[in-house]
């Protein structure tokens, strides 16, 4: 799928657009080797988003979060593989273009919420999934003391904190959830509010 370039404020209707069309398109691969799909997994952030009255901007970073696996080539199981996708490097320079620093930041630092809290709370690690248990060693393992406190100073922390807890629940295969086109008014805020 062809994907907008660089586009212009007045051009959210195709950025918006491209973006749905994109989970349309490669949404049903799966979520590495959890019982939901990209899309199922993306909504289902979102959703926990929306139920804990996250802003627009927060919702639509739930949404997009992983939009890194639908933007690379790598195969679904490259950390079995021992490769690191860095999915959220990809997501956050592809978002960065469109929206603004509290829809992107949390998406660029997800992975490293999941370092963070390995680190800061007892018994997060062993609450991971066994996939996120793989990844995360492939991604550096739990933090330093040094790497927690520049974690910590980064004024979009505990919205990519919350942003990680609603990741690592999100891996419900019977989970209802609102459809994507039922997020699209989130996506046009969060861009409209690029700043």
């Amino acid at each position: 799928m062809n994907l907008p370039g660089r586009l212009s404020q007045d051009d959210s209707q195709d950025v918006v657009g491209a973006i749905l069309e994109l989970f349309r398109a490669r949404g049903d691969s799966g979520y590495g080797h959890e019982a939901v799909t990209q899309l199922e997994h993306a909504l289902q952030s979102a959703t926990l988003a929306l139920e804990n009255n996250a802003a627009s901007e927060l919702v639509s970073a739930a949404l997009l979060h992983d939009i890194g696996h639908l933007l690379h080539d790598l195969p679904d199981d490259a950390p079995d593989q021992g490769i690191d996708d860095r999915h959220e490097r990809v997501g956050f320079h592809f978002l960065k273009s469109y929206f603004g620093p509290s829809t992107y930041e949390p998406v660029r630092m997800h992975v490293d919420a999941k370092r963070y809290l390995c680190a800061v709370r007892p018994g997060y690690h062993d609450s991971l999934s066994e996939p996120s248990q793989v990844s995360l060693q492939l991604q550096g393992g739990p933090m330093n003391d040094e790497e927690v406190a520049q974690f910590e100073g980064n004024p979009h922390y505990q919205a990519a904190v919350d942003m990680r807890i609603w990741d690592d629940t999100a891996k419900d295969p019977e989970k209802q959830t609102p459809s994507l086109d039922d997020f699209e008014p989130h996506l046009r805020r969060a861009f409209t509010t690029k700043a």
